[in-house]
């Protein structure tokens, strides 16, 4: 009864949270369209600017190719007059001399300009192109793909650990293949996490478990989609992305955008099998990293002589979270020039930061101790924009992390 009653409450308090997430999230809405309506004006004012610059210099054009014509015929008749002799062939030679020169000049000016215009032309349908690009996809979008991703990852932490049967007994250290797994697993989630892992009882209340796979999967995600181009060799990406925080500070915001909507989209247009090699790659390398948390949980399934459970039956589940980070990924760096976004998670064994972070179980006690893991990924926009006469990097958090506190066990040891 009182299990049922707990799970009642926290079924009662994820109500309430997703509630005021409905809440924000429509505030959030309002908030985009006005701020894409705003866009959308400063860019047709943009666009006009330059249509209206267009039309000038189409006209001084016109106007240079007139006064040119009209100087040419005009030397044409002044040197008729200077050079009339009464001699008929001296006359005629000195005309077609002078006709001829001043065809040859006219030409070339007239093959200069035409350079000229279509160059102008060239330019103004470049920066036409440039400034007229719209985003494909506005923040609320964005942000729905987050919670999206977040809900995949709690449906498969879930069911994951629903599958396992735990044994009433720690795990014993003393294997070496444990720890190693202990080993690897401190230096991914972090020593707090680890060590509740290791050393508590999981087999009637798995639910540590369960918030260690998803704080698992949310760091691994958060890594691949904080890189410049996933799947990329690292040093190279370093590079990359180097490259474009430099760009992010100095140039505007269109300016760096482009560029890193053109880098990201040539990488995978020179590698075509990058997205499919990514897929592959992330999945495994969360299928690798929730094994280790099942390990040390002493989850029975992955412990010989059984082998009935196993993660690999949720391979197709976790392809299908990589398939998502992939589009997300792909839009977030090719499809919007406004901004760039970032998902965010909280630093593993780091304070807890009100107003930077969300306590999942902060309504079943006061909310202390140490993060030890995020459970649901946060989301933030940087966006480059004047203050004060100089530009400066403006970040906006969207959506706070939801981690969970070493205050958790006092609410499981009740």
């Amino acid at each position: 009864m009182r299990r049922e009653l707990d799970v009642t409450k926290h079924d009662l308090a994820r109500a309430h949270v997703d509630s005021t997430q409905l809440k924000e999230r429509c505030k959030m809405l309002e908030k985009t369209l006005k701020e894409t309506r705003e866009l959308l004006r400063t860019r047709e004012a943009e666009i006009e600017k330059l249509r209206r610059e267009r039309d000038r210099d189409r006209a001084m054009a016109e106007r240079r190719r007139s006064d040119m014509h009209g100087h040419g015929n005009h030397m044409l008749v002044h040197d008729d007059r200077t050079w009339r002799t009464p001699s008929p062939s001296r006359n005629s030679s000195a005309s077609a001399s002078t006709s001829t020169s001043t065809s040859m000049s006219t030409s070339s000016a007239a093959t200069g300009l035409s350079a000229s215009q279509e160059e102008d032309r060239a330019r103004f349908r470049s920066a036409e192109t440039y400034m007229t690009r719209i985003d494909s996809w506005s923040g609320a979008q964005v942000l729905q793909a987050v919670h999206d991703i977040n809900s995949e990852i709690l449906q498969f932490s879930a069911a994951a650990t629903e599958m396992c049967n735990f044994l009433p007994a720690p795990a014993s250290p003393s294997n070496p293949k444990l720890a190693q797994v202990l080993q690897d697993t401190t230096a991914r989630i972090g020593p707090n996490m680890t060590r509740i892992l290791a050393s508590r009882e999981h087999s009637q209340e798995p639910l540590l478990v369960q918030l260690a796979l998803q704080g698992c999967v949310s760091l691994c995600i958060a890594r691949a989609l904080n890189s410049f181009c996933i799947g990329f060799p690292s040093k190279s990406d370093a590079v990359l992305a180097q490259i474009y925080n430099s760009m992010r500070i100095t140039e505007p915001q269109p300016t760096s955008a482009k560029w890193r909507a053109l880098t990201h989209q040539h990488i995978h247009s020179i590698y075509p099998t990058l997205t499919e090699y990514s897929v592959n790659e992330l999945a495994d390398t969360i299928l690798r990293w929730c094994t280790d948390i099942f390990l040390l949980a002493n989850c029975q399934s992955f412990s010989p002589p059984s082998t009935a459970q196993s993660p690999s039956l949720y391979l197709d589940q976790i392809r299908r979270i990589s398939r998502s980070v992939m589009r997300l990924a792909s839009v977030t760096r090719e499809e919007i020039m406004s901004t760039s976004f970032e998902v965010t998670i909280a630093d593993p064994s780091g304070s807890f930061a009100a107003g930077e972070m969300v306590d999942a179980f902060g309504d079943y006690g006061e909310s202390h101790g140490k993060v030890l893991a995020t459970m649901e990924l946060g989301l933030r926009c940087i966006t480059r924009v004047m203050g004060s006469g100089e530009s400066m990097l403006e970040p906006r958090l969207l959506l706070q992390p939801k981690v969970v506190l070493e205050s958790v066990l006092e609410v499981l040891d009740r």
